[in-house]
C-alpha cells in the first residue's frame, strides 16, 4: 500500500459479534467477512438494496468517529438513533499519516445536515460562520444536486478522508460526471475516498476497487463484472426490446 493510505484495512473481530443469526451479521455480504483492504485512492461498495454496503460504509464512519448521520467528528446531532452495533465489533488499521479532513455523507439524512449547520449558525459565536466551509448559501436554498457540488467544491479538500453513500442521488448524469472530476482532483491531492453507490458512471473510475456485496459474501470485481454495467449496457444497447422483454412486449 502507499505511505499516504489513510485507512489501510478494516477487519471484522468475529470474536466480538454477538450471534451471526441477528443483523447485520446475518447479512450473507458480513457473515463471512473476515477483512478487506480499502483502495489507496478509491473504494466502492456496490450490490442490490439491502446487501449491507450502506451497512458497512456506515460502521467504519462511526468507528473513525464520525457522526452516524453524516458530517466529521465535530456533528453530534441525531433524529432518529438507527445505525447497528456493527461498529463496535470493527478493527481500523490506520496509516502513519492522519488525514486534513474528514467527512461522512448519508444521502438519505443529508436535510437534516443541512439544518444542524443552520442551528449551529444561530447559535452566539466568535467563529465565522459554519455555512462559509460549504459555499456561504444555505444547503436548504439549493437543489439538493447543487448542495452537494456546493459541498464537494467547498468542503472538502486535499489530504481528506470522505466516505459517501450513494451520493449520486442527488445528482444529474452530467453532475455526476462533474462530480467525479471534482473527486478526481481531490484524489490526485492525496485524498482517498470510499463510495457506496449504484452508479455505473461513479464506479468506471479508472484504478477504483470495487467490493460486491451479494449473496456470495464480500468480492473485489472488475467493473464489467458488476451487474450495473451489464444490466446498464444491455439496456442501452437496445432500449426497445429490453422494455418488450421486460414488459411482456
Amino acid at each position: 500500500m502507499l505511505p499516504r493510505h489513510f485507512l489501510q484495512r478494516v477487519t471484522l473481530r468475529r470474536e466480538d459479534v454477538p450471534s451471526f443469526d441477528e443483523y447485520p451479521f446475518n447479512l450473507p455480504s458480513l457473515r463471512g467477512l473476515e477483512s478487506f483492504e480499502p483502495h489507496p485512492k478509491l473504494t466502492f461498495f456496490v450490490g442490490e438494496n439491502g446487501s449491507g454496503k450502506s451497512t458497512l460504509l456506515e460502521a467504519i464512519a462511526v468507528s473513525l468517529g464520525m457522526n452516524a448521520e453524516g458530517g466529521t467528528e465535530n456533528f453530534r446531532f441525531s433524529t432518529r438513533a438507527s445505525h447497528s452495533e456493527l461498529h463496535e465489533c470493527l478493527r481500523i488499521a490506520k496509516g502513519f499519516k492522519r488525514p486534513r479532513t474528514r467527512f461522512f455523507l448519508r444521502a438519505e439524512s443529508y436535510f437534516n445536515l443541512a439544518t444542524e449547520i443552520e442551528a449551529l449558525d444561530d447559535e452566539p459565536a466568535s467563529s465565522p460562520p459554519v455555512i462559509d466551509s460549504y459555499g456561504g448559501r444555505s444547503l436548504h436554498e439549493q437543489s439538493h444536486g447543487e448542495s452537494f457540488m456546493a459541498l464537494l467544491m467547498n468542503r472538502f479538500s486535499n489530504d481528506g478522508l470522505y466516505l459517501l453513500d450513494e451520493p449520486e442521488a442527488a445528482l444529474s448524469p452530467r453532475r455526476q460526471l462533474a462530480a467525479l472530476k471534482r473527486i478526481h482532483d481531490l484524489i490526485r491531492h492525496r485524498s482517498q475516498f470510499i463510495i457506496a453507490t449504484h452508479s455505473p458512471i461513479l464506479m468506471a473510475y479508472p484504478e477504483a476497487w470495487i467490493y460486491q456485496f451479494s449473496n456470495r459474501g464480500l468480492e473485489r470485481v472488475a467493473y464489467e463484472e458488476t451487474e450495473h454495467y451489464q444490466v446498464t449496457r444491455s439496456f442501452m444497447a437496445d432500449p426497445r426490446a429490453a422494455l418488450e422483454d421486460l414488459l411482456g412486449g
